[in-house]
This record gives C-alpha cells, sequence and structure tokens, in this order.
C-alpha cells in the first residue's frame, strides 16, 4: 500500500513542476496531456480550451513520488488542511530550500532552531501549497 499527494494546479502543473525542479530539485517522471486521451472528456467537464493542459503527471523530490494534474476547473488551487513536509540532512539545505520555495509565497513561520530540529520554518508557496521545511536533528 502506498499513500501519494495528487495535487490540482488548475492550469499552471507544468509552471509549478519547472519551479519546484529549480528550487528544490524535482524531476518530472511522467506527463499527459488531455489532448492525449482515447476518448474526449465528456462536454462541459473541463474548459474549451484546454487541450495541452496536465491530465496526469508524476515527479519526484528526493525519493518521494508526487502527483499533480491541473484538474478541470481554470480557478485557483485551494490547498487546505494539507502540508508537504520537506525534510533535508542539514541545515543549510533547509535555508536554501525554504529561500527558493517561499520566493513568491508567503511565510507562515519562519526557518529558525527549534528543540527538535536543527531547521525549522513554514511557507505556502506561489502555487497555494503549504509546506514545512525541517533539516534532520543533529
Amino acid at each position: 500500500m502506498n499513500v501519494q499527494p495528487y495535487l490540482m494546479f488548475n492550469g499552471r502543473t507544468e509552471e509549478a513542476i519547472a519551479f519546484y525542479t529549480v528550487a528544490i530539485g524535482a524531476r518530472l517522471t511522467t506527463l499527459m496531456r488531455f489532448k492525449d486521451a482515447p476518448d474526449p472528456p465528456p462536454p462541459g467537464m473541463m474548459p474549451q480550451d484546454w487541450g495541452d493542459k496536465v491530465m496526469h503527471s508524476s515527479f519526484t523530490v528526493g525519493d518521494a513520488e508526487l502527483l499533480a494534474s491541473d484538474g478541470c476547473q481554470s480557478d485557483g488551487a485551494a490547498f487546505a488542511g494539507i502540508s508537504l513536509a520537506l525534510t533535508v540532512a542539514s541545515p543549510e539545505e533547509a535555508e536554501a530550500a525554504f529561500a527558493a520555495l517561499k520566493e513568491g509565497g508567503e511565510v507562515t513561520m519562519p526557518l529558525a532552531p527549534t528543540f527538535f530540529a536543527p531547521r525549522f520554518g513554514t511557507l505556502t508557496d506561489r502555487f497555494g501549497v503549504s509546506w514545512l521545511i525541517v533539516a534532520s536533528a543533529i
């Protein structure tokens, strides 16, 4: 059994994956477009001009595989009640990842030493995804 996050970016999946590739070393492993599906979606299921949008994708960050799609809506993505935790090996890696992911986003807890980790902080990135950044304990 395996549980994986499936992120719906509502039209911004390619942009998000490109951002994560630079920010935290994500690697795209699969990308399928709506126009490549063997059957068209039911009428009215998605915006008319979404043939080139991402129907399904997967990408890795370290050993974790994340799934993503543009979904079937063009309104803004809403990631409520969930955060992605990114655990890195050192405070320096935490600082680099935090700085990259906060670009265009919002810091909700500045990255700082804590009683449980040499660095911990939280932010919401430019796509609305909440992140917990933690450096492994020394």
